[in-house]
C-alpha cells in the first residue's frame, strides 16, 4: 500500500498543481481563451489550405483526376509549374501579375501613408502651422468612411468616356479634361486612395511620439550647436522608428488584402484575381488565399521579432520644456492652405457628391453644373413609393421606401452590434488575463493568437470563413457573419484592454483579494471602472469597423444580407444612384456615431496628438 501511495503522489503532485492553476480565475480564462482562438483561427485556415489539393466537380481542378479521386496537386502545378506554354500564360495572368501588383500596391501604400500622415504628423505636434484644431479633425474622415469611397470619388470625379468607356467625370464633363489612362484606373490611383485612407495610421502613431518626446534630448543638440537637418535626422527621426515600422506592418497587411480599391480601380491584385477565380478555378483560387495568409503570418514574425528584440533607450527622465515648435513663417498659411484642399477632398467631397450623385437622373453626368441645375435633379431615386421599370429603376422602389436596402442596413447594425459585443468581451478578457501572466508562454502564445487575424488580410480571412462556413453548414447565416466578424476585431479590443490593464498595479486587485471579494464583482466594480475608457473603445472600434465592411463579408453571404453586400450588387447592376445613396446613409452614420463617441466619452482618434490646439 505503501509503495503505491508513493508510485502515486507524483500524478496527485501535478493533478493538485493543476487544479492551483486553474484556481485563478485569469488562468482557467486564459485556457479558454487559448482553446477558442486556436480553434475558430487555425481550423478556417485549414480549411483553405485542403481546399487547394481538393478536386472541385465542374472546375479546372478535375484535369487529369482520375474516377473517384478525391484529392489531386494538380492545382499547385498548374500554378507555379505549367507545363504549356498556354497554362504558362495563364499562371502570369493568375498568380504572378496579381501577386507583384498585390507587393508593389502594399509597398505604395506604406511610403505615401508615412510620407503624408507623417508630415502632418511633424506640422500639428511641432510647429506653428494654422488651423490645427480642424484640420486634425478633418484628416482622419478616410480611416472612419468606408474604404471604397475615395475610390468611387476619384472615378466619379477623373473618368471619362473617351479614355475609360463609360460615364464622363467631373473633370470632364464641366472642364473638357480627359485624364489618362494610368491616372484613371490602375496602379497610380489604387496606391494614392489606399495611401490616403491608411494616412491617419500614420499621423495617430507617429504623431503620439512626437507629441511625448522629451524635449531635452533636442535641446542638448542644439547647445551642441547641431544643424536642425542634422538633430532631424540623427535624433528625431530614430526615436519614430517604432511608429513607423507600426505603421507599415499595419499598412502592409491591411493593402495586401483590399478588394474595393483595386476593383474599383480596374487593378488586378491577388484579392480580385481570387473573386474572378473563385467559379472556374476553386482550388487555384484558394492558394491564392493561401499565399495572402502567408503574407499575414510573414508580417506576425517581423512584428515579434522587431518588438522582442528592439532596443530600449531612455527619453524621459524627468520633467522637461515642451520641444520648441518651429516657425514656418509665410509657410504655416501655405501648407495649411495645402491640407485644407487635400481634405477638403478626402473629408468633404465625397459626401458632397454622394449626395449630389443621388438627385441627378443620370448619376456621373455632371453637365447640368455648365448647363443650370433647374430641370436637371430629381427625387426619384429617394421617393419613389412603387416598383418602376422604366428609368433605370429596374423594378426597384426609392430607397426611402426600398424595403431590402432598409433590411440589409438592419441586419448590418445587428452584426455589428454583436461583434461588437462578443469582441469586445473576449478581448477585454484576453488583455486582462494576458496582463496578470506577462511572462507566460501560454499567455504569449493566446496574445498572438487574438492578433494574427488583424494582420491576416481580410478577403483571406473570409475565404477561410467562407470555406469553414459551407463545411458546417452555417454558410449565408447571420452566425458566420458575426464569428468571422468576431475573430477579425478581436485585436481591436484585445490590445486596447491590453495597453490599459498593463498599467494597472496588482496591489490594486489584491486588496479585494485579501476582502475574499469574488472575481466577477473585482471586474465590474474595480478594473472596468479604472479603465473604462479603453474598454468601451474596444468596444467601439469592432463596432463601427464593422458598420463599413465589406471585403471579409463578401464571400461568406447574400448581397441582400447586409448592407455593403448590397452597396456592390447595386453598383454591378449600374445602379450607381443607390450605391451612391447607401455610401451616404453609411458615411453619414459612422460619423454620427464617432460624434456621439465623442461627446459621451470625450474621447477622440487625434486627441493627444495636438488636434486640440488651434
Amino acid at each position: 500500500m505503501t509503495s503505491l501511495a508513493i508510485k502515486a503522489s507524483p500524478w496527485k503532485r501535478r493533478l493538485n498543481r493543476i487544479l492551483t492553476y486553474l484556481s485563478k480565475p485569469q488562468n482557467a480564462i486564459l485556457l479558454a481563451l487559448g482553446i477558442i482562438l486556436t480553434v475558430t483561427t487555425i481550423w478556417p485556415a485549414f480549411t483553405i489550405v485542403r481546399d487547394t489539393v481538393t478536386i472541385h466537380q465542374g472546375t479546372v481542378d478535375t484535369r487529369g483526376a482520375e474516377a473517384g479521386q478525391v484529392y489531386t496537386t494538380f492545382n499547385w502545378t498548374d500554378l507555379f509549374a505549367p507545363a504549356t506554354k498556354t497554362a504558362q500564360k495563364l499562371a502570369v495572368i493568375n498568380l504572378w501579375t496579381p501577386l507583384l501588383n498585390s507587393v508593389l500596391l502594399s509597398i505604395f501604400a506604406c511610403i505615401g501613408s508615412i510620407l503624408y500622415g507623417g508630415l502632418f504628423a511633424y506640422l500639428v505636434t511641432r510647429t506653428n502651422l494654422k488651423f490645427k484644431k480642424y484640420l486634425s479633425s478633418i484628416f482622419i474622415f478616410p480611416y472612419i468612411m468606408p474604404q471604397w469611397t475615395l475610390a468611387v470619388i476619384w472615378r466619379n470625379l477623373f473618368n471619362s468616356h473617351a479614355v475609360t468607356k463609360g460615364a464622363d467625370g467631373l473633370f470632364a464633363s464641366v472642364f473638357g479634361i480627359n485624364m489618362p489612362a494610368w491616372w484613371c484606373q490602375g496602379m497610380f490611383p489604387s496606391a494614392v486612395v489606399l495611401a490616403l485612407h491608411y494616412a491617419p495610421f500614420a499621423y495617430i502613431l507617429i504623431g503620439g511620439i512626437f507629441r511625448n518626446m522629451d524635449a531635452n534630448l533636442e535641446e542638448a543638440a542644439t547647445i551642441l550647436n547641431t544643424p536642425k537637418w542634422k538633430t532631424f535626422l540623427r535624433v528625431t527621426l530614430p526615436l519614430v522608428k517604432p511608429a513607423i515600422l507600426s505603421t507599415i506592418l499595419l499598412v502592409f497587411s491591411s493593402a495586401m488584402g483590399s478588394y474595393p480599391i483595386p476593383h474599383y480601380l480596374k487593378l488586378s491584385t491577388l484579392s480580385t484575381k481570387y473573386v474572378e477565380m473563385n467559379v472556374q478555378r476553386t482550388g487555384e483560387a484558394s492558394i491564392l488565399a493561401v499565399i495572402m495568409m502567408l503574407f499575414g503570418i510573414m508580417i506576425l514574425i517581423v512584428n515579434q521579432r522587431t518588438t522582442s528584440g528592439r532596443k530600449n533607450f531612455t527619453t524621459v527622465t524627468g520633467k522637461s520644456g515642451q520641444s520648441s515648435v518651429v516657425n514656418l513663417g509665410i509657410g504655416k498659411y501655405i501648407l495649411s492652405f495645402i491640407y485644407i484642399l487635400t481634405t477638403l477632398f478626402t473629408g468633404i467631397i465625397p459626401i458632397l457628391l454622394f449626395a449630389v450623385e443621388t438627385f441627378l437622373p443620370n448619376p456621373g453626368d455632371y453637365s447640368f453644373i455648365t448647363g443650370g441645375i433647374a430641370g436637371h435633379m430629381t427625387t426619384k431615386w429617394w421617393a419613389t413609393a412603387e416598383n418602376v421599370s422604366e428609368n433605370g429603376m429596374y423594378g426597384q422602389k426609392g430607397m426611402l421606401f426600398n424595403e431590402t436596402i432598409w433590411n440589409a442596413f438592419g441586419g448590418t447594425l445587428l452584426v455589428a452590434l454583436v461583434c461588437a459585443l462578443v469582441a469586445g468581451t473576449i478581448g477585454t478578457l484576453v488583455g486582462y488575463c494576458v496582463s496578470k501572466n506577462r511572462r507566460s508562454k501560454w499567455a504569449a502564445y493566446v496574445n498572438n493568437m487574438a492578433f494574427l487575424p488583424y494582420l491576416m488580410p481580410a478577403l483571406a480571412v473570409g475565404v477561410a470563413f467562407a470555406k469553414f462556413g459551407s463545411s458546417v453548414g452555417i454558410y449565408n447565416t447571420f452566425l458566420l457573419l458575426i464569428l468571422a466578424g468576431t475573430i477579425k476585431y478581436i485585436p481591436f479590443a484585445s490590445r486596447s484592454a491590453l495597453n490599459s490593464m498593463m498599467q494597472l498595479s496588482g496591489e490594486i486587485e489584491e486588496a479585494a483579494i485579501i476582502q475574499d471579494v469574488p472575481w466577477w464583482k473585482r471586474m465590474l466594480r474595480i478594473i472596468i471602472p479604472i479603465q473604462k475608457s479603453s474598454i468601451i473603445s474596444g468596444y467601439l472600434l469592432p463596432f463601427m469597423t464593422c458598420l463599413r465592411e465589406l471585403t471579409l463579408f463578401m464571400l461568406l453571404c447574400s448581397q441582400a444580407k447586409i448592407i455593403t453586400t448590397l452597396l456592390d450588387y447595386f453598383d454591378e447592376m449600374g445602379l450607381y444612384a443607390f450605391s451612391s445613396g447607401i455610401n451616404l446613409i453609411l458615411v453619414l452614420v459612422i460619423l454620427a456615431f464617432n460624434a456621439l463617441v465623442n461627446k459621451l466619452t470625450g474621447a477622440s482618434i487625434d486627441s493627444g496628438i495636438g488636434g486640440d490646439a488651434k
